[in-house]
């Protein structure tokens, strides 16, 4: 684990955005497609610490971006090649544009200043979307990734962002999946391999405290 002020310089407002993961409310919301996800997400409070994060984010400076899966409602362009694809095309629940599955759910609020990145096809929240270039244009070195899921969709942007030379940090306590296990050993096993795990409190921390002057 980094120190506080090693923290602190990775997670400076300037250069830190904040991404959160299909946080949704036809995934996380009480009418999700995915019961079993959303209630992990709530009673976990994994999605209160996604709020937190965003709350916190929006009074220090941080430019938060929300990535949405959605899809067309005649399917168009979106994956077929995966027994996720084809299963997640029979729930009662479609992620389709323009619906209220496809808004961000609460507690999590999205500010004018948020940035909200849509895709219609595949697993990755970067790849094949606008994040990279958008990224690149608000001068990001350091990309904090919460939300769900630990099983496909956040592990797929923690990679994704390392790959594209990003710094990545991880709140283990803003990302959630299923079982309620697994989350906890993929971050432990896999993710802390290659981003920097924290607290939504650490975070939350370094960007109240006064910065060190150079």
């Amino acid at each position: 684990m980094p120190s506080y002020e090693e923290l602190a310089e990775l997670l400076d407002p300037a250069t830190t955005v904040l991404l959160t993961v299909e946080c949704q409310q036809g995934v996380v919301g009480p009418d999700s497609a995915l019961p079993e996800l959303a209630e992990e997400a709530r009673s976990s409070g994994a999605l209160g610490n996604v709020a937190r994060l965003v709350s916190g984010a929006h009074e220090s400076g941080v430019q938060v971006l929300h990535a949405v899966a959605e899809r067309r409602p005649d399917g168009r362009g979106a994956n077929r090649n995966g027994r996720l694809f084809r299963a997640a095309a029979r729930l009662p629940v479609q992620q389709i544009s323009g619906t209220e599955a496809v808004r961000i759910a609460p507690p999590v609020e999205v500010a004018d200043e948020d940035i909200v990145v849509r895709r219609l096809h595949g697993l990755s929240p970067i790849a094949g979307t606008d994040v990279d270039a958008l990224l690149r244009n608000l001068g990001c070195r350091t990309l904090i990734v919460t939300g769900v899921s630990a099983n496909v969709a956040v592990p797929n942007a923690v990679f994704d962002a390392v790959n594209r030379g990003y710094t990545v940090a991880v709140p283990a306590d803003a990302v959630a999946g299923v079982p309620s296990d697994y989350t906890p050993a993929m971050i432990r096993n896999t993710l802390a391999l290659v981003a920097t795990v924290t607290s939504t409190q650490d975070v939350l921390t370094c960007w109240k405290r006064p910065r060190r002057s150079r």
